[in-house]
């Protein structure tokens, strides 16, 4: 790489600030990156090199974190929130792509936020990390993958009631979710040609209509006119026989219909090492694939595993760049 990662701090009463130590004690020999974020939050004993510019990681990391420091209002206690830390949070999100989309770092890692103590503390107004990130750097639509070594799964729908699925999914979503996913793994997997693989909503997807129509009305023709752009796409497919191992082996990503359907095999898979990527935006952010933990913050039992996952990640992605 180029640059160096960045490392928003997230959640500061989470396990984000102890992760991102432990991922650093990790990699600190093999991959540098600078955390973004108030030092006095880090774990006590944490040794931190306090920065200006992202460029200096590389040569102190083996001795101390790397930090581009944020100073927040308040100090924090592990798994207590406060809401006065919430400006602090948005503004390390910021810094992060600001320094992404300058160049000035090759990627951003996210740490958890925690979405409550953001509305109550900074009236935060989006649905959650990925739609900020979205609107920072000003793009109308992106996509959420999850992925590890074995799988690679994209839901179309994400956050929503199961009860509103059928009714959001529609031909120009699919579309644009395929188009987007595809593009991207040319861009930063080295897949210039992925294999898609896409589930039906369905039991069976569809039984030929006798449990639901909405493969032979939506998703169908959807994928048919895709194919007829070239697209190597298989489905839509009964979704029960898509995550064994064999069927893993005929495709590069799996478009699933809704949240679930795509992060249960995910989670079943590699529960401790998933990355959720951000296909869409013009710099690659990747994040753990857990949240903030706050029951468990500051105990040391949290594992990095993912963070060191979503770390190696965006350096492959970076590596892949075009």
């Amino acid at each position: 790489m180029t640059a160096p990662l960045a490392v928003s701090c997230g959640e500061p009463a989470g396990i984000g600030p102890e992760v991102a130590a432990a991922a650093w004690a990790a990699l600190r020999d093999t991959l540098p990156f600078v955390w973004i974020g108030d030092p006095r939050h880090l774990p006590p004993g944490t040794p931190v090199a306090e920065l200006t510019d992202p460029a200096g990681a590389a040569s102190v990391a083996g001795r101390a974190l790397p930090v581009l420091p944020l100073p927040f209002p308040a100090r924090t206690i592990p798994g207590r929130l406060d809401p006065a830390n919430a400006p602090g949070v948005i503004a390390a999100i910021e810094r992060g792509v600001s320094l992404a989309r300058a160049g000035a770092v090759s990627g951003l890692v996210t740490a958890p936020i925690h979405k409550k103590a953001l509305i109550d503390g900074a009236g935060f107004a989006y649905p959650g990390h990925t739609e900020f990130l979205a609107a920072l750097a000003g793009v109308g639509r992106v996509v959420m993958m999850l992925a590890c070594e074995t799988l690679r799964v994209v839901p179309a729908t994400i956050h929503m009631p199961l009860a509103q699925v059928p009714g959001a999914l529609t031909p120009a979503l699919l579309d644009e979710t395929i188009r987007i996913t595809a593009r991207d793994l040319g861009r930063w997997f080295g897949l210039a040609a992925p294999r898609i693989a896409v589930a039906g909503l369905n039991p069976h997807a569809g039984e030929g209509g006798a449990m639901g129509r909405e493969e032979i009305e939506v998703i169908g023709p959807a994928l048919d006119r895709l194919r007829t752009d070239g697209f190597d796409i298989a489905g839509p497919l009964s979704a029960d026989t898509m995550f064994h191992a064999a069927a893993r082996a005929r495709y590069d990503v799996a478009i699933c219909m809704y949240h679930d359907q795509a992060l249960i095999p995910i989670k079943t898979l590699a529960f401790d090492e998933g990355v959720n990527v951000t296909l869409g935006l013009p710099f690659i952010r990747t994040s753990p694939d857990h949240g903030t933990a706050l029951d468990i913050a500051g105990t040391g039992t949290a594992r990095p595993d993912s963070m060191i996952a979503a770390l190696r990640r965006a350096e492959s992605m970076a590596r892949q760049a075009k």
